[in-house]
C-alpha cells in the first residue's frame, strides 16, 4: 500500500514513552480542539443517503492519516475532530451537556511482547512463545503480574449457568490456579443441538463470558484453546487483537473481579501438551460436551512473569443529538464504533514473524475500512437524512459514535452506565458495524433475529426493497455478543443489529457467503481492511435507507417497542419501565 500519512503533531507521544511498568499519571484523551482542524471538504454533500457521499466519508476514516483509528492515539483526536465538523455541518447539536464527547477512562496496557509462559509437564519445561504458541494478558492494571507454579486444572467450556443445569466448575476448587477450556458453548463441538441453544452461541460460548467467570471462581489465570471452528476466526485474528495496547476500563470502576493472567493458546500446542500428559484432544471435546462433564486436574504446572506498560489514559465516545420537536426528553440512538486496532509498527507481521531489515515499507496500519469505518460513515448519513427530515422528529435523535468497542465494548459499556438520555426514556438503539459492500441482496440479516419488535418495524420496510428478513447465517460465530447493542439489551433497551443479507442479486447465495469469507480470511482485523473503490455499495445504501425508516417510525411516534416474549432481556426491560407492555 502506498502511504498518504500526513506528518501531524504527535498529540500524545510523551505519555507513550513513559517508562515500561510504570505508572504514571492519567493521561487525559486527546480532544478534538488537540487535533489540527480538516481540511475544508472539497466533496458537496447531498441531504438524501447517496452512494457517492458514503463512500468519501468511509474514504476518509480509512485513511493512512487517522493511523488505524485507536483510542488514546493521535488518530483518536483526528477521528473525534473529523465526526464534530460532520456533524456540524449536518447542523446536529452538541449531545452531552453542551459538549460533542463523553470522556470515558481507560488503561492502557502493553504486555511485553518477549513474554514467554513456561508450561511443566513431568518436570520437564516447555516454553510458549507470545503470539506464535499463545498470547496472555492482564486487566489488573499491574505492571508486573506473576504466577509461579500453578497447577492447571482442564474445565471444559468453563461454563456455570445454573437454568440450565450445567456447571463445569462442580465439585473443584481452582482458586489460584490456572484453568483451561473450550471457547463457545457445550455441544458445539458435537453438533448436539439439545444442548444450549443448538448451533447459535449463547453469551456462554463468548469468551469475555468465560474469563469473567474465571475470575469470579477465583482462578489466577485463564487460557482458552483455539480452534478456527471454535472461535469463528484464525490465530492470525486472535495474535493481531491481543498484539499490542491493549484497552480497559479502569478495575476500580469495574465491581466484577478481575482475572491475573488470561490468554488463549493455538490448538498445536494444546494438542501437543495433552498428548504428553496421556489425553486425546479430540476426546476432551467429546467429553466436555456432554451432561455431567467433570473438570478434570492436569498433571501440569504453569510459570509465567507478565510484565506490562500501563499508562492510564481516557478515551471518547462521540455525541451528537437532533432534538425532539414534542418529546425531546425521549430519543433514538443510532450508534457505531469509531475505533480499530491502530499502527503495528515494529511489532512483527500478522502471521508472528519479525520485520526483517529489507521489509521496512510492510503495511503496519490497521485501517479499519468495514470494520468500522462503514458504521460510522453509515451513523453520519442518517444523521444527515434526519436533519433534513419535515416535519422533524417528535422524539430527539441520538448519534453514539463510541470508543473501545474493539477491546470488550468499553465504550458503549460506560454510556449505558452514564447516559446521556435516560435508558427508560431510550425507546430503541440501533447498531451499525461492518456494513456488507458486497452489492444489493434479496435478503436482510438480523442479527440475534426473533428479539424485539424492531424487526416488525423493519419487515415491511424491506419487503418494500424486494428483501425478506433472515437470521445470521453463522449463529455458532455469536455476533450478538460481539458489538455494541448488546450493552443495551443486556440493560432492557431494544436493540437492532441488522445489515445486507448474503443472497445477491448478481451471484446468489453462494457469491455472498464466498465475499463474506473471503473478508474473514483475508481483511478482518488485518492491514488489508481498507478502503475499495470498487466496492459494490447499492446494497449498503439500501440498509442504511431501511435502518433510517426504522428509527424515523420509532421517533416520530408515541410507542414503545419491546422484546419479545420469552427473550431474555424482556425482563430487564420490564424492570426498567414497569410501565411497558
Amino acid at each position: 500500500m502506498s502511504r498518504t500519512l500526513l506528518h501531524a503533531t504527535s498529540l500524545v507521544a510523551a505519555a507513550i514513552a513513559l517508562a515500561a511498568c510504570n505508572r504514571p499519571a492519567e493521561t487525559p484523551a486527546p480532544t478534538a480542539q488537540d487535533a489540527p482542524a480538516p481540511a475544508a471538504a472539497a466533496h458537496a454533500y447531498a441531504p438524501e443517503i447517496n452512494a457517492a457521499d458514503y463512500a468519501e466519508r468511509v474514504k476518509a476514516l480509512s485513511d493512512d492519516s487517522f493511523g488505524g483509528r485507536a483510542p488514546g492515539s493521535d488518530g483518536e483526536a483526528k477521528t473525534v475532530a473529523w465526526l464534530q465538523a460532520q456533524f456540524e455541518q449536518i447542523g446536529l447539536k452538541p449531545g452531552n451537556n453542551g459538549s460533542w464527547v463523553q470522556q470515558v477512562p481507560m488503561v492502557e496496557t502493553t504486555a511485553d511482547p518477549s513474554t514467554v509462559m513456561t508450561v511443566e509437564i513431568d518436570g520437564k519445561p516447555r516454553q510458549l512463545a507470545f503470539g506464535t504458541d499463545m498470547v496472555i494478558g492482564t486487566r489488573t492494571g499491574q505492571p508486573q503480574v506473576t504466577v509461579d507454579g500453578s497447577d492447571v486444572v482442564f474445565v471444559g467450556y468453563g461454563v456455570n449457568a445454573p437454568e440450565l443445569g450445567w456447571n463445569d466448575y462442580a465439585g473443584v476448587d481452582v482458586k489460584g490456579k490456572t484453568v483451561v477450556m473450550f471457547v463457545n458453548d457445550p455441544g458445539f463441538h458435537q453438533q448436539d443441538a439439545s444442548l444450549f441453544e443448538g448451533k447459535r452461541m449463547t453469551y456462554y460460548g463468548r469468551w469475555t463470558y468465560k474469563y469473567e467467570e474465571a475470575a469470579r471462581q477465583g482462578a489466577a489465570a485463564a487460557i482458552l484453546i483455539h480452534d478456527d471452528a471454535g472461535a469463528s476466526y484464525g490465530w492470525d485474528v486472535v495474535k493481531n487483537s491481543w498484539s499490542g495496547a491493549q484497552f480497559d476500563l479502569p478495575a476500580k470502576s469495574d465491581p466484577e473481579p478481575r482475572l491475573p493472567v488470561q490468554g488463549w493458546i493455538t490448538a498445536a500446542q494444546a494438542q501437543s501438551m495433552l498428548a504428553d500428559l496421556g489425553h486425546d484432544l479430540t476426546a476432551l471435546y467429546a467429553a466436555a460436551g456432554k451432561k455431567g462433564f467433570k473438570a478434570m486436574p492436569l498433571k501440569a504446572k504453569v510459570s509465567v512473569d507478565l510484565k506490562s506498560t500501563i499508562t492510564e489514559k481516557s478515551s471518547q465516545n462521540v455525541v451528537a443529538m437532533l432534538p425532539g420537536s414534542e418529546r425531546p426528553d425521549e430519543a433514538v440512538v443510532y450508534m457505531a464504533h469509531w475505533d480499530h486496532l491502530g499502527d503495528h509498527q515494529g511489532e512483527g507481521h500478522a502471521d508472528g514473524a519479525a520485520p526483517a531489515a529489507a521489509d521496512a515499507a510492510a503495511d503496519t496500519i490497521y485501517n479499519g475500512a468495514v470494520d468500522n469505518a462503514t458504521g460510522v460513515a453509515g451513523i453520519v448519513e442518517i444523521a444527515e437524512a434526519f436533519a433534513k427530515q419535515n416535519p422533524a422528529p417528535k422524539r430527539s435523535v441520538l448519534f453514539l459514535a463510541v470508543t473501545l468497542e474493539e477491546s470488550g465494548l468499553l465504550g458503549s459499556k460506560y454510556y449505558v452506565a452514564n447516559p446521556v438520555v435516560p435508558l427508560n426514556k431510550t425507546a430503541a438503539v440501533i447498531n451499525l458495524d461492518a456494513m456488507p459492500v458486497i452489492g444489493k441482496a434479496r435478503d436482510m440479516t438480523v442479527v440475534g433475529m426473533g428479539s424485539s419488535e424492531l424487526e416488525d418495524i423493519l419487515k415491511p420496510i424491506a419487503q418494500a426493497q424486494g428483501r425478506t428478513l433472515v437470521a445470521e447465517a453463522t449463529p455458532e460465530s455469536g455476533f450478538y455478543f460481539r458489538s455494541d447493542h448488546f450493552n443495551f439489551a443486556k440493560a432492557g433497551v431494544p436493540a437492532l443489529y441488522a445489515k445486507g443479507g448474503d443472497d445477491l442479486l448478481e451471484g446468489g447465495t453462494a457469491a455472498g457467503q464466498a465475499a463474506q469469507v473471503d473478508y474473514r480470511d483475508n481483511r478482518y482485523h488485518k492491514p488489508a481492511d481498507e478502503f475499495d473503490p470498487a466496492w459494490k455499495l447499492d446494497g449498503v445504501i439500501q440498509d442504511l435507507e431501511a435502518l433510517y425508516a426504522v428509527g424515523r417510525e420509532v421517533a416520530g411516534g408515541e410507542t414503545w417497542p419491546t422484546w419479545y416474549e420469552g427473550n431474555a432481556f424482556r425482563a430487564a426491560q420490564q424492570k426498567l419501565m414497569p410501565a411497558t407492555k
